[in-house]
């Protein structure tokens, strides 16, 4: 049983512990925990048979936490990842890994001298509907891919309120972004490979502290095309669809897949069993630690889900748009 501690307690935090606390089989356990308010946090920490300590610090003091769990502010994850391996502790970080591609190597490097397993919540990537995704890929039944679609919206740009360290713009760059979009980043490097470049829009329509619209059209190192938007002021809504030459495969929420062949009339709708994803990627965690299978998002690839990131912020920020004569 690897003994961990969650650090950062708000609704992230508590979701993560709730997945696994006392679930056996699990292969994990919180036992300790830090976050800036404790004092919200204390009944909850005692619920959960949680040492509420006072700091990050007194957590990764204590001998009895063999792993760390970081449900914090993103511009502190580096840091966060860095200090823990250097003493000897394995880390769960939630996205985005960090807010640019050198603290991201950085951590990784950290993390790879000190021995410690380093894995990332991109939690969609243990979807089953994902796995079929994937799977018929690689198996050509799509023939070869054009162009992937993506989009992941919701409704938590309403709750950020000014003073709160999502609302802050340093932390939430390209508004739903950090939250959800650099998810959907992530599954199409998963599913069809990584990013070669990008165009970004991004802006605030509706909302007073950040952006609410965000754009991107793309590039794939494989020629395939991209298009995808994140808003964070809309009804929640989650959809990647690829484009082949022989097929289209659309994943219409997490658990509904759409499948239509170019020929032969084959077409269906696949419905999955739902998932709870945050206990799986725990669970992979415990079990990389333990010694089991690796983590199933490779370094690389979180590295360079952070590269894509970091160049979408600069993107928008340099802009590139030709008016249409009216």
């Amino acid at each position: 049983m690897l003994n961990a501690a969650i650090i950062g307690m708000g609704r992230w935090g508590q979701t993560l512990v709730n997945s696994v606390q006392g679930r056996n089989g699990a292969g994990i356990r919180f036992v300790a925990g830090a976050t800036r308010s404790p004092d919200k946090a204390r009944a909850y920490a005692a619920e959960k048979g949680i040492a509420l300590l006072d700091s990050y610090e007194a957590v990764l003091a204590r001998p009895d936490v063999q792993a760390v769990a970081l449900a914090t502010p993103h511009a502190q994850h580096a840091e966060q990842v860095i200090a823990a391996a250097a003493v000897g502790k394995h880390v769960f970080v939630e996205k985005p890994f960090t807010l640019t591609k050198a603290s991201a190597e950085a951590a990784v490097d950290a993390c790879g001298r000190a021995g410690v397993v380093l894995a990332l919540g991109h939690n969609r990537r243990f979807l089953p509907a994902v796995a079929e995704m994937k799977a018929m890929l690689a198996a050509g039944r799509l023939g070869t891919l054009l162009h992937v679609e993506g989009q992941f919206s919701g409704p938590g740009g309403f709750d950020y309120k000014p003073g709160g360290w999502r609302a802050d713009r340093a932390e939430s760059p390209l508004g739903g972004m950090g939250g959800m979009g650099i998810h959907m980043v992530d599954m199409i490097i998963h599913l069809a490979g990584r990013f070669q470049d990008v165009r970004v829009l991004s802006h605030a329509r509706v909302l007073p502290t950040i952006d609410d619209t965000t754009a991107m059209l793309a590039r794939l190192t494989s020629g395939a095309t991209v298009t995808f938007a994140s808003l964070a002021a809309s009804p929640r809504f989650w959809r990647v669809a690829l484009f082949g030459t022989e097929g289209i495969l659309e994943l219409r929420g997490h658990e509904q897949l759409f499948f239509r062949a170019r020929q032969g009339g084959e077409e269906w709708v696949r419905d999955f069993p739902p998932t709870d994803i945050e206990a799986a990627e725990l669970e992979a965690f415990a079990a990389a630690v333990a010694g089991g299978p690796a983590y199933p998002l490779p370094v690389d690839e979180a590295i360079h889900g952070v590269s894509v990131f970091e160049t979408m912020i600069q993107a928008a920020t340099a802009g590139s748009a030709y008016a249409v004569p009216g």
